[in-house]
Parts: structure tokens; sequence; C-alpha cells
């Protein structure tokens, strides 16, 4: 019975955090206003301790000029050791990004009605931090660090290279949308990593917070 109670609540506690990072993404897109959640947590997330960071710019590479459009195919972070195809999502009945299905942990989604990573704006990538028998593609997100590299590889054969600029652990408290997915400076091609963090909360049975990586297009190749 033990066993069984630990399973159903892994299954919810994977389904209510992912649901709500999404959730305020496709609230953000929609231009709809949040409503309120309990507060309040008292069990540490599976991702462990948080690695957060921003650079000074005068040390990170200088931006390159945006990509047109291609749809992304693989999502590459060699530090973590993550080479995960990459899925077209959109959004679901209550106006939220719909993630990859359960079953499918190592898949990364983009939404799709957004720009392509490479292009002109701020790409968005999803992707689940746990399952509940074990860790997800975004399981290690919160470890990266400013000047790390992230690829996409692109259906116009091109390999865009992001550098890291910005590495955040957002509270669902007083969350600002447009600071999270908004881009970062007008003109260049970013992309954003979204995964859900801080702790979770039985009460509400969601994490209390989202891991967001922010990135900038900084070199193309074939």
């Amino acid at each position: 019975m033990s066993d069984e109670r630990e399973r159903t609540s892994g299954t919810g506690r994977l389904i209510t955090g992912l649901a709500w990072a999404l959730l305020l993404l496709g609230l953000w897109l929609w231009g709809r206003a949040l409503t309120d959640v309990p507060r309040g947590a008292d069990t540490p997330a599976t991702g462990g301790v948080f690695a957060l960071g921003s650079q000074d710019p005068a040390l990170l590479p200088r931006a390159a000029q945006p990509l047109g459009d291609a749809l992304p195919q693989r999502v590459d972070i060699p530090q973590l050791g993550v080479r995960a195809p990459v899925v077209s999502r959109g959004l679901d009945t209550q106006g939220a990004v719909d993630p990859p299905p359960l079953d499918q942990p190592g898949v990364v989604g983009w939404y799709g009605a957004g720009p392509e990573p490479g292009a002109r704006g701020a790409a968005l990538l999803v992707g689940h931090v746990d399952t509940e028998t074990r860790p997800a593609v975004f399981y290690k997100l919160s470890t990266l660090k400013p000047g790390a590299s992230v690829r996409v590889v692109r259906s116009d054969g091109k390999v865009a290279t992001f550098t890291i600029d910005d590495v955040r652990v957002l509270p669902r408290a007083g969350f600002d949308a447009h600071q999270a997915y908004g881009p970062h400076r007008p003109g260049r091609a970013e992309l954003r990593l979204i995964t859900c963090g801080g702790t979770f909360d039985r009460a509400s049975r969601s994490y209390t917070a989202n891991v967001v990586v922010s990135a900038y297009l900084t070199g193309t190749t074939r």
C-alpha cells in the first residue's frame, strides 16, 4: 500500500509541477491573469541545489546575426550530456503549452507558435525535470552556468550555437513572466530552456518555482 501511495504521489508531482510551469507560460502568451496559488514548501525537489548565476556581458561572446526560420530537430547540451529530440507543441484547452507526453521524458517541447531557435526573438523550449521513477531530460538544467553552450540542430541543416548568459530559479510568488520569457535585448536570437524547480509543496501538489536558463545565438555551423 505504501509503495502504491508513493507511485501515485510521484505521478501527481510530475504532472502538477510541469503543468504549473507551462501554465504560466501559456497564460503569459495569451495575456491572461494568474490565479492565486497556495504557498509553503515542505519537500525538496529532485533537481537538487540550484546553481544560479549571471555573467558580465563583456566576458561573453558577441551575439551573432539571427538566422532565418527553420524548425528545431534536436537540442544538445554538452555539459549535461543531453541530446534530445525536439517536437513542436501547441496550447491545450486551458491555454497552456501542451508538454511532451509523460511517457517520453527524454523529449523537449518547443512552443511552435513562437520564434524558431536561431531566429529573431526568444524561442521557448520546455522539458520534464523528472518522472516518478527517474530523472528526465532537464533534471540538471539548474546546474548550468553562464558561458556554457547549447546547440540546436535545425531543419535547414544548420546548427545554431547559443551561449548561456543567465540562469535563474524564479519563485511563483510575484512571478514576472515577461522577465522570464521575454527577449533580453531587442533584435537578438535568444533561447529559453524551462523546467520545474524550487521545492515540492505537498499541500498544493506542485513545485514552488521555475528554472529558466537564458541564452543567445553566438554562432552557426553545418
